[in-house]
């Protein structure tokens, strides 16, 4: 089995990186100066016990590859970027296998809409990517949790390849037949990516904003009947695995909207974490303003090129109000 990791940023990089220590095959796709560096030097992973350089095969593309049956199309890349990949992969590779180690919950829809075999993989691994050619992660000895199942439900032989090689690699990792309910939890944490990237962690309305911004969550899933495991839930499978510390002397500075903004990428996934509560909340008859504002002030912010931390949340709870 052959992962083309797709989007070797922060997240991607990481199971990439960890993925060829372990012995697996692993090909990057990746673009701009780190894809340079990457062929160049090699992809260096920093986590809190140290730093290597991996040297991995990448390419710029897609349509670059020699594809082989039985490799995964492992999408690593913020949502607003998967369409157009997925489509490229149609078209190349219709029958591949595609794991989706994404935020949120919309990516999965977009992948069966294109291709019969879909895995669903619940990402819970704080990384970041500042420098081309290296990624930093965070967590150890376990640098992430990565449950896998077949997507809408269950699992199947892939799942259980797929989550044995990420526990070589270092990861904890199961095949989960529920990962989706896993993911829809995992998006109601993620609800606040918006409010840590506008505002930073200091501003004093940060609670008020997050607690807000998870209500109207938890509402909009209820009334849409979706099961989500709740924020407990989450924190028992992180519990004695998720263990951030320093890395280089220096502590993670926040999570993946606030390095969006960071980098100045210009774009923001926080249409489809926000913005799915926002459009579920519209179908299901639940007001969902905070999550609107949310959702409007990081795509402007990521829009303008506005460095991270630069709103105040009590402004963005007014709005909020008056909307």
């Amino acid at each position: 089995m052959r992962y083309v990791v797709i989007g070797a940023g922060a997240v991607g990089g990481t199971i990439g990186a960890r993925l060829a220590e372990a012995g697996r095959d692993v090909v990057l796709v990746a673009r701009g100066r780190h894809l340079d560096v990457i062929r160049r030097r090699g992809l260096r992973l920093d986590d809190p016990d140290g730093s290597r350089t991996l040297a991995i095969p990448a390419v710029a593309s897609v349509d670059e590859l020699d594809w082989r049956p039985g490799d995964v199309a492992l999408l690593a890349t913020k949502t607003q970027d998967t369409e157009p990949i997925l489509d490229a992969l149609a078209a190349h590779v219709p029958d591949v296998v595609v794991a989706c180690a994404q935020n949120g919950v919309a990516n999965e829809r977009m992948a069966a809409a294109r291709f019969a075999r879909v895995q669903a993989v619940l990402v819970i691994l704080p990384a970041e990517h500042y420098e081309p050619g290296v990624v930093i992660a965070s967590s150890a000895p376990v640098p992430g949790v990565l449950d896998v199942g077949t997507y809408p439900t269950g699992t199947d032989d892939v799942s259980g390849a797929i989550a044995a090689d990420l526990t070589a690699a270092g990861f904890s990792s199961k095949p989960d037949p529920a990962v989706m309910d896993g993911k829809y939890g995992k998006l109601l944490t993620n609800l606040g990516n918006a409010v840590e990237a506008a505002c930073g962690r200091d501003d004093p309305a940060v609670a008020d904003l997050l607690a807000a911004v998870t209500d109207e969550g938890e509402r909009v899933l209820a009334a849409a009947g979706i099961t989500a495991r709740t924020g407990d839930d989450d924190r028992v499978r992180r519990d004695g695995l998720i263990t951030q510390r320093p890395v280089g002397g220096r502590e993670r500075g926040g999570g993946s909207s606030w390095q969006s903004l960071r980098r100045g990428t210009g774009s923001i996934e926080a249409e489809y974490l926000n913005g799915e509560i926002v459009a579920l909340g519209s179908a299901h008859g639940v007001a969902t303003p905070v999550n609107a504002v949310m959702a409007g002030v990081a795509g402007e912010m990521a829009a303008a090129g506005e460095q991270p931390a630069s709103r105040r949340g009590a402004d963005l709870l007014a709005a909020a109000q008056v909307s």
